[in-house]
């Protein structure tokens, strides 16, 4: 195949410059245990070397005006304040003309004053993981000697707020808080958070793995079973209808809830700028701590490795017909049931990592979330074609907020039921 067809113009790259290094011990986290797959690693850091060729190359490699840059682990604030500021000197060095931005995923207990003032001064956006208020999101975000975690992670908030830092969060949905929705969602809320990202938390486990990992992928074949801190699809329907009926009444265009913005970005046929909603993927790797590629932040397994920065571009392993053939997957094993879904446009059947139950027919390749989404977007369907009439006339989705409040008790009731 003629790679120049496979080059992208622009893509994103999760940054794990300490690799599956944490000092928390989340019970739900896919990532801790990649450590299995550098076990002759002495150090989980990326080199000043290897930190600069990936810069260098990443920036290069981008044919737009803005580059983003996405910084995660593991932890990525365990590598100091001073090993970030060497990135942005970097960065400095081989911006050129583009415009350089940075965000950094983190769990929040490591940040003090000065990484504030570091996020501050460089425009850094910060997500930060947080489950929900304290007994909630302590139930799996531990540390490795089993304290809880809440304390200090609302700490890490606050000093964010105390120096004007721009923030987001992120809450994992998980088999537990999925019961909370309104406690959870008030509370984002409460502490500041205008964007929020709910992450369904979908995990398989199996001790026959002979990867050596436990949590596995769509493609294993062995025996495997969802784990019990997986949400269920019944359940993430519900948590998102719920949250969906207080946001669109009071919060549109005041809360971003990325869910609902992708949602109704599909419903308007453009790009959802979430893979996962996307027809097509791969133009998302995984760059771990010793500068090894791999197609996707959940699929870092060796089966799915494309090369190492030191001795391939990043471009060429974007351009290379196995990434072709991984991102181009998700949109031709889907099975019968999603291709004559009234909804594939809004959904595409969601990460092919969660592709592995069966449809009614039998079929392979059935999402495990299929029936939570069917919920939720039957639910809005009206909603969306409601914002979406309005974007169409040039005119604010907000305005779905008066239309609601302008609906006798009738209407609003047959509106709002699930």
């Amino acid at each position: 195949m003629n790679l120049f067809l496979n080059r992208p113009v622009a893509f994103s790259a999760m940054v794990k410059p300490t690799g599956p290094l944490c000092n928390l011990n989340c019970t739900y986290c896919y990532y801790l245990e990649k450590q299995k797959l550098f076990q002759h690693a002495t150090n989980f850091r990326m080199e000043d070397d290897i930190l600069e060729n990936f810069i260098k190359d990443y920036i290069q490699s981008q044919q737009v005006p803005v580059v983003s840059f996405i910084w995660q682990g593991g932890e990525p604030c365990l590598l100091g304040i001073d090993y970030f500021r060497k990135i942005v000197k970097l960065q400095d060095k081989y911006a050129g003309e583009k415009k350089i931005e940075n965000s950094i995923q983190t769990n929040g207990t490591r940040l003090n004053d000065e990484w504030c003032q570091f996020f501050k001064y460089y425009n850094f956006l910060v997500g930060i993981s947080i489950d929900g208020p304290k007994e909630i999101h302590n139930k799996f975000r531990i540390y490795k000697n089993g304290e809880n975690t809440f304390t200090d992670v609302m700490h890490g908030i606050e000093l964010l707020k105390k120096h004007n830092v721009d923030f987001n969060t992120l809450t994992v949905v998980n088999r537990y808080n999925s019961r909370y929705p309104l406690e959870i969602y008030n509370f984002l809320k409460l502490i500041g958070s205008g964007f929020i990202q709910f992450l369904p938390v979908v995990e398989r486990c199996s001790d026959i793995n002979g990867s050596g990992l436990r949590l596995v992928n769509d493609s294993y074949k062995g025996e495997a079973n969802v784990t019990e801190w997986s949400v269920l699809p019944e359940d993430y329907g519900n948590f998102l209808i719920t949250i969906f009926n207080q946001w669109v009444q009071t919060d549109v265009g005041k809360i971003f809830v990325q869910m609902f913005d992708v949602t109704l970005a599909n419903w308007v046929g453009v790009n959802p700028g979430l893979c996962v909603f996307g027809e097509t993927c791969g133009n998302a790797i995984a760059i771990e701590h010793n500068g090894d590629v791999f197609a996707c932040d959940h699929y870092v397994y060796p089966e799915y490795y494309l090369g190492n920065i030191s001795k391939t571009s990043l471009i060429d392993m974007l351009s290379s017909d196995k990434q072709f053939e991984f991102g181009n997957h998700k949109l031709t094993s889907l099975p019968p049931e999603c291709l004559n879904c009234d909804y594939r446009f809004a959904c595409h059947g969601e990460c092919p990592k969660h592709r592995f139950e069966k449809s009614e027919n039998g079929e392979p390749g059935l999402n495990y979330l299929c029936k939570a989404y069917k919920m939720f977007f039957s639910y809005v369907h009206p909603f969306m074609q409601y914002m979406g009439d309005e974007l169409a006339a040039h005119r604010p989705p907000a305005n779905i907020c008066l239309w609601i409040r302008s609906l006798d008790v009738k209407s609003r009731n047959k509106l709002f039921t699930k």
